[in-house]
């Protein structure tokens, strides 16, 4: 057995000083609706090179290093951290030195601090709006010539500040205005893929940061209890309570927002039905909302047949479900490739946590963003399904930057699509 590393445990009242004690480059930050977790240091690392066949073993090899670790007082460990959008690219998991837990985190509902002014940042978008159009066109065209159903486009925004990013500052603002989603931080190995999206070499012994406020639960298990909350179908919040609730109704009653839910429903259920003895999936679809987004959202809950099915297996199982992929799997992915001038990492992949019994929870890794220094690379993308409007999927993914945006303090809606460097 590997030394027993510390585990603290914190009052639930003390939620929000996890915040306070994150430090970017050591730490693993998570806030759910039900808990709050900090984790801090690295026991044991989870050598993991990517590859189908390796990350079909990875629940086997993560439950492997979990027996041989344990922290102080006989309490289970935990593994944490982020599994990349693309099974080829390597996942960062890691055995922390200390893992503290508390409930729900509640901070104040002030205005987001502001970290730079206006005139004091560049941006530029991957692929600039009207290629991004582009891309949606030919997606739609190739809906008429075979068996695709549904694909989803991303775009970035590339945001350089005079100054470095205070990610703790940026933590505490996406955490504020986003009280009941999934706000994470996870700390990232250097990598060479920074090279082709951060110009500014000097930001090289920077800490790296995958940071973000996801409205998407991937899956939670809790003993022999599962549930999934996925979201698809989208539609842009407004300021004027009248217009917003129009807003929120139009989705609700949408065709075409409904079957690009359906689709992504169907997946889920076909994907956890092989776990479970039962599994509850709503006919239905409810709404759900974040400071930027109304979204159609089921709670799919089932209980577990299979003891030893961790949230890890379960995560990976329903990995990548069509709300961040398309369907088919395969088709939607050939589609992304030719689609997309730009590495995802870990956009669309999930980040979360598993301990030695099993139990977990795993965040869709959306509304987010990588930080290193001075850079940001913000990440949003639309689902595309026949009907499907290019105008009406950039204005989409505009909108859903407005997380980090706002969370940066920097508001005009025209930033979002801004075409070259400001």
């Amino acid at each position: 057995m590997m030394d027993m590393v510390n585990l603290e445990a914190v009052p639930a009242a003390w939620a929000s000083e996890l915040i306070d004690m994150y430090e970017a480059g050591s730490s693993f930050f998570l806030a759910s609706p039900q808990r709050t977790l900090l984790a801090k240091g690295e026991a044991a690392r989870l050598s993991v090179q990517g590859g189908a066949d390796r990350l079909k073993s990875l629940p086997q090899r993560v439950a492997e290093l979990l027996a041989r670790t344990q922290f102080s007082g006989g309490a289970p460990s935990v593994v944490v951290g982020a599994i990349p959008f693309d099974p080829a690219k390597p996942a960062e998991l890691i055995v922390p030195q200390t893992a503290r837990w508390a409930g729900k985190l509640q901070l104040s509902s002030e205005a987001a601090e502001r970290q730079a002014d206006a005139s004091d940042y560049k941006l530029r978008p991957v692929p600039e709006p009207e290629v991004y159009e582009h891309s949606v066109s030919r997606a739609l065209a190739r809906f008429q010539k075979g068996d695709l159903r549904k694909v989803v486009l991303g775009r970035t925004l590339h945001l350089t500040l005079p100054t470095k990013v205070d990610v703790n500052r940026l933590l505490r603002n996406l955490a504020r205005h986003n009280p009941h989603g999934y706000t994470f931080a996870v700390n990232l190995a250097p990598g060479e893929a920074r090279a082709a999206w951060t110009p500014d070499k000097s930001n090289g012994q920077e800490p790296r940061t995958l940071i973000g406020a996801s409205p998407e639960l991937l899956v939670t298990r809790t003993g022999g209890r599962l549930k999934a909350n996925p979201l698809a179908g989208s539609a842009p919040r407004s300021s004027d309570p009248v217009e917003d609730r129009r807003r929120a109704e139009a989705l609700l009653a949408s065709a075409k927002d409904r079957h690009e839910h359906a689709v992504v429903i169907e997946a889920v259920a076909d994907a956890l039905r092989p776990y479970c003895t039962r599994l509850d999936v709503p006919r239905e679809p409810s709404l759900v909302q974040t400071s930027t987004m109304w979204h159609l959202s089921t709670v799919v809950t089932g209980e577990l047949a299979d003891p030893w099915a961790s949230s890890l297996e379960l995560a990976l199982a329903l990995h990548p479900t069509p709300a961040i992929c398309g369907t088919p799997t395969d088709l939607a992915q050939e589609t992304i490739r030719e689609s997309e001038p730009f590495d995802r990492g870990f956009f669309t992949g999930t980040v979360g946590w598993c301990d030695a019994s099993g139990d977990g929870e795993w965040v869709v890794t959306i509304r987010c963003a990588e930080v290193e220094g001075r850079e940001l690379r913000l990440f949003a993308g639309a689902g595309i399904v026949e009907g499907s409007s290019p105008q009406a999927e950039l204005a989409e993914t505009s909108a859903k930057f407005r997380t980090l945006l706002q969370a940066m303090g920097l508001n005009q809606p025209q930033l979002a699509v801004v075409k070259g460097d400001k």
